[in-house]
């Protein structure tokens, strides 16, 4: 019988076998962080962005709101810049400057990188899940973490990857299907320039058996259908993006918060335009015109930092034509605002109705 009280609820001190996921640039507000907890769930502060003041403020805050845990969620390995094609891409970029009136570009780019300060930050202030993207800890970061007995989650993407995290350390493992919206999780891309696209439920069940770890289940689960489902394939927590993207506390602009009501499952594409990275969002006028003009985006961080601007105007102005609108396959199930404590309740009152 499935049970809802799974081994990951013991190991991570959550009631509700769901995880918010940590999604860096803006959603995760320390507010959403605190409520998803509070409710029984696991919060994620998406942390890869933030200044190491900021990551302390928002540690700080959410401990204000909440005594239970929560999970801050970092890059790993922290990638290099490379803006050696910067005068191309700031050439195709050229009219939607002129579009969203930046007159004035920067001279110079240089991606913030803080990753070794942030990791420093969250052992320091004792944050009992830190959660990675992209790869896993470096052996002496695993090794300073494990020492603080801090519990620690991957992404992957493939089961080579689970069975790679596993082997470096990892507590648990998040199988991330190709539904899911933002960044692909994927350890490299030498194999898929894309990163991996298997679909969950393909994905899940070979992953639960490969690894010994507890797995959670990424990807276009947006209720307690997702939950029971991914359960019975082998999960014993599901990780949620879109739909807390879309709540009340994230600090998701609104007309990103309106573009994830108004699409549907065809409206995502996986996309480098943006950041330089594959990464599942809301197709619009920023992604068509980079991609049919056939430049490369630089790689990532180095896209991310040179669009910053870009996507800072398309802020002020309200306009998400020109927003990074991630997002996964599972919209229709977003309509409207809703908080995040009755996101993880009614999750869990649909569940516990399907299989009680």
């Amino acid at each position: 019988m499935i049970s809802l009280n799974t081994h990951i609820c013991r190991l991570l001190g959550i009631d509700y076998p769901i995880i918010q996921a940590g999604m860096a640039g803006g959603p995760t507000t320390a507010e959403l962080v605190a409520e998803v907890s509070e409710a029984g769930a696991l919060g994620t502060l998406g942390a890869a962005y933030l200044t190491p003041e900021k990551l302390r403020e928002d540690i700080v805050e959410i401990r204000k709101r909440t005594n239970k845990p929560f999970a801050v969620n970092l890059f790993a390995p922290a990638p290099k810049d490379d803006f050696s094609r910067i005068a191309e891409v700031k050439q195709t970029l050229q009219p939607i400057y002129e579009e969203l009136a930046i007159e004035v570009q920067s001279a110079e780019y240089r991606s913030p990188d803080h990753g070794e300060e942030l990791f420093r930050i969250c052992l320091e202030l004792n944050v009992p899940i830190i959660s990675t993207a992209f790869g896993s800890l470096s052996p002496e970061h695993m090794a300073s973490a494990k020492a603080q007995g801090v519990t620690i989650i991957t992404m992957a993407t493939t089961v080579g990857e689970a069975l790679d995290a596993q082997a470096a350390g990892a507590d648990a493992v998040v199988a991330q299907g190709s539904e899911a919206g933002g960044h692909r999780g994927s350890f490299s891309f030498d194999r898929h320039p894309m990163g991996a696209q298997v679909g969950l439920m393909a994905l899940l069940p070979q992953v639960a058996d490969a690894v010994d770890v507890p797995v959670i289940a990424a990807g276009g689960i947006a209720d307690g259908r997702g939950l029971v489902a991914s359960l019975t394939l082998g999960a014993q927590a599901v990780q949620v993006g879109t739909r807390f993207v879309a709540a009340k506390e994230s600090g998701a602009h609104k007309a990103y918060k309106q573009a994830i009501f108004d699409s549907d499952e065809e409206s995502t594409v996986v996309t480098k335009s943006f950041s330089g990275r594959p990464a599942r969002g809301i197709k619009n006028y920023f992604i068509e015109q980079f991609e049919s003009s056939g430049t490369k985006p630089l790689p990532f961080p180095s896209q991310n930092t040179v669009t910053k601007e870009i996507r800072g105007a398309a802020a002020k102005a309200g306009n998400p034509q020109f927003m990074s609108l991630w997002a996964g396959q599972a919209t229709r199930a977003m309509t409207q605002e809703e908080g995040a404590a009755e996101i993880v309740s009614s999750m869990m009152d649909q569940a516990r109705a399907l299989l009680w």
